[in-house]
């Protein structure tokens, strides 16, 4: 059925049509146009006959003066509306790519960039298009169309603030000295215009220059005026495509798990979500772990999602409140297929990378888009193979074991483009000297060197500027140990390690081994001393904390070779318990210990199994965590897939409370059910694209990232709670004073 209006209440409407006094709407538009305007038709208003006006008044005069009348006499705000109405509202559709050829009269969206105002009848502008190409707008006009259509456009054209939003036609014609293997072939083009449109005025209090930094709060100008940093974005896209792409080939089914869900005492605070029934929250998930295991009982055998997860923590340069990750779960799976799946996943995304979007370093500055570097530096620099920054990592990533890695690179996380490993060096240096570095009993003394760039003099100077102005709050070294620090000098007696004693001076100038090379003229030397006692979870010691300082500083101030390679490593084998003396916190258990990454990892072995009944912190987890060049990107673990076995862990071992056990109570009915071996993995993925980007924090990888207080300054949450908003959600305020908006 077809309603047509009644006649008052269509005649009423044609007011609101600012072309119906007589002015021709295309000159309204604020596209203008080099053609003559097409002459419109104007509807004269008929006067409405009063019987077909109900009595009642129900459809009423449009008000007079709002919309009537001529643009310069309509109100303020009533012009805001036609202005949108005549100007924004509607505006011509973008060409393809396929129609840019020469001679074509093609659309371009984009951002108008500077103007450049050869003369007063020739102007030049970039126009940027969010596809990724630059396309020079040219305007001229001649003296003999002087107050023509090509006079109004070209006025109309240097009208229109830089930076602005426009569609922009006209005659596609080849730039002189077009290269036509230039990026893209949007770029051997400029547009002679014949139309532009205006879509929103750029305002004239933002002041935009080539050294502006813009803040947080205004996050919306850092990326559209940060190439780089929408170039990171771009990247993350393909990224994320290309292991989607690759999962989905390996049988892979992406599920979503819910973000309202309960809290559960796995190890780190979590944010609370009050809701209108007293007492009852949802908690934000620290991870989706439990639902993937769940899904696992339900028998979905390969599971993934780009998982957004909660941590109520310190944000650090690598950390977030709120993140995601790369998640997966596989059941009648080992810890050893999801490993092989991982690094599937790692390779398809490299492949891309290398032939898709290949950055380069040049000049200091990191491209990842190489349109880019193409428009700074030439064609040539896109084939510099001296400057690729993602060589394809080694197929078969190197797996180190927990205990291994501590004591041959004193970190969980090794980088492994630090030359050589850690050496103990007890048999080769005296009491007297051991007792110079530490007062603990028997300590363990080990040993670390660099071969670094600079001259003996240039040497010494580094690692003096370095070591007086380091924070120990960076590197919290035990202030029961001092670090000894030597430089290997060849005219010195006993080479400048006289403090070692003639034994043990020789002894090191002497030894060498496959990761340690003889020391030369000009090497540094770090000593240090720590407990004899076994690793029990931690994840560094003194000595490789400040190893992995000293490299990085080297590195930045040249003293050592920037090393571009991208060295994965598997670090497997932890232990499957840590001792835990903090009370009310983590797992809640009383036991004295904790899971050391969650409580649903299962023992690596029947041995360790048996563990669990007598020693459980000498247990061994079937855990693994990826590192990249001393970073930790990911974890995952084999899980405990027997409901019996996982209460064992929870009542004997943690010796978690009742009412604490019973808060996984919908996890152990899922086990219970049935539920076939499974193991997983979740690979952070914030801090993935990070490296791969080369940058440090991963807010610059994240398209609105919190700051080191968890806020979020472009929104300015979080935000105070109002009075009511606090009795609605049973939320007690009286430590609060909601007028001043502080603590009380």
């Amino acid at each position: 059925m077809v309603r047509i209006p009644p006649l008052a209440a269509r005649h009423n409407a044609l007011r609101c049509i600012a072309c119906i006094k007589g002015r021709p709407l295309a000159l309204l538009n604020r596209a203008v146009s080099q053609w003559p305007p097409v002459p419109v038709q104007v509807r004269q208003k008929q006067p409405v006959s009063q019987e077909h006006v109900p009595a009642s008044g129900s459809v009423a005069a449009a008000p007079e003066g709002e919309l009537r009348g001529p643009l310069e006499q309509q109100p303020a705000a009533a012009r805001v509306v036609t202005d949108f109405c005549t100007g924004y509202l509607s505006f011509p559709a973008a060409s393809e790519q396929k129609d840019f050829k020469p001679g074509n009269t093609v659309t371009v969206h984009g951002f108008l960039g500077k103007r450049r105002d050869k003369s007063a009848k020739l102007t030049f502008c970039d126009l940027k298009s969010p596809k990724g190409f630059d396309v020079q707008i040219v305007s001229a006009v001649d003296a003999k169309n002087a107050g023509g259509p090509a006079s109004i456009l070209h006025k109309e054209f240097r009208n229109i603030p830089a930076y602005s939003p426009v569609a922009a036609t006209g005659i596609l014609q080849l730039r002189p000295g077009a290269d036509a293997n230039l990026a893209g072939p949007e770029s051997q083009f400029e547009l002679r215009l014949t139309q532009i449109q205006s879509l929103n005025d750029f305002p004239k209090d933002i002041i935009v220059s080539q050294d502006a930094v813009w803040p947080l709060s205004a996050r919306h100008l850092q990326m559209r005026f940060d190439p780089m940093l929408r170039d990171r974005l771009h990247l993350r896209s393909k990224v994320n495509s290309t292991a989607r792409q690759c999962l989905e080939s390996l049988g892979f089914n992406e599920y979503e798990t819910p973000i309202l869900f309960k809290s559960t005492p796995e190890g780190a605070r979590e944010f609370l979500v009050p809701t209108r029934r007293p007492g009852l929250a949802y908690a934000l998930p620290q991870s989706p772990q439990q639902y993937k295991q769940i899904l696992m009982a339900s028998g979905a055998s390969n599971y993934f999602q780009f998982a957004r997860c909660f941590r109520d923590e310190d944000s650090r340069a690598d950390r977030q409140p709120e993140f995601t990750q790369l998640d997966m779960e596989m059941s009648f799976a080992t810890g050893l297929d999801v490993m092989k799946t991982v690094e599937d996943v790692i390779q398809a995304i490299f492949r891309m990378l290398q032939s898709r979007a290949l950055p380069r370093e040049l000049d200091g500055i990191q491209y990842t888009d190489p349109a880019r570097i193409a428009e700074r530096y030439g064609n040539s620099a896109l084939h510099d193979e001296g400057s690729a920054l993602w060589p394809f990592p080694d197929s078969n990533f190197v797996r180190i074991k927990y205990q291994r890695a501590m004591s041959d690179f004193g970190i969980d996380k090794p980088d492994l483009r630090i030359a050589g490993h850690i050496q103990r060096i007890d048999h080769l240096v005296t009491n007297d000297f051991t007792s110079m570095i530490t007062n603990l009993e028997t300590p363990i003394v080990e040993a670390a060197q660099f071969k670094l760039k600079g001259t003996l003099a240039e040497n010494q100077a580094f690692i003096r500027g370095f070591m007086d102005r380091i924070s120990n709050s960076t590197i919290n070294i035990d202030p029961a140990c001092t670090p000894g620090v030597f430089i290997f000098d060849e005219t010195k007696p006993l080479d400048g390690l006289a403090a070692f004693g003639h034994e043990g001076a020789g002894g090191m100038a002497m030894m060498e081994t496959e990761y340690w090379p003889a020391l030369e003229h000009g090497d540094l030397l770090i000593v240090h001393a720590r407990k004899d006692v076994p690793f029990q979870g931690e994840g560094s010691t003194d000595l490789g904390r400040l190893r992995k300082a000293i490299y990085d500083a080297a590195v930045q101030e040249g003293f050592l070779d920037r090393d571009i390679s991208q060295k994965f490593c598997w670090i497997t084998d932890f232990p499957l318990f840590t001792p835990d003396d903090t009370p009310g916190e983590g797992q809640g258990g009383a036991a004295g210990l904790k899971a050391t990454h969650h409580p649903f990892t299962a023992p690596l072995t029947l041995k360790d199994a048996e563990l669990l009944r007598s020693d459980p912190l000498k247990a061994t987890a079937d855990h693994y965590d990826l590192v990249l060049n001393g970073v930790e990107i990911g974890g995952g673990s084999r899980r405990i897939h027997l409901a019996d076995m996982q209460k064992y862990v929870f009542t004997h071992i943690l010796q978690m409370p009742e009412s604490g056990i019973s808060r996984f109570n919908h996890l152990l009915e899922a086990l219970r059910a049935g539920c076939p071996p499974h193991a997983g993995f979740a690979l952070g993925w914030d801090r993935f694209i990070a490296m791969l980007c080369d940058v440090e924090s991963v807010r610059d990888v994240i398209a609105f990232p919190k700051n080191q207080k968890g806020e979020d300054l472009m929104v300015k949450s979080p935000s105070y709670l109002t009075k009511p908003q606090m009795e609605t959600y049973h939320i007690a305020p009286n430590r609060w004073d909601f007028k001043d908006k502080k603590e009380v």
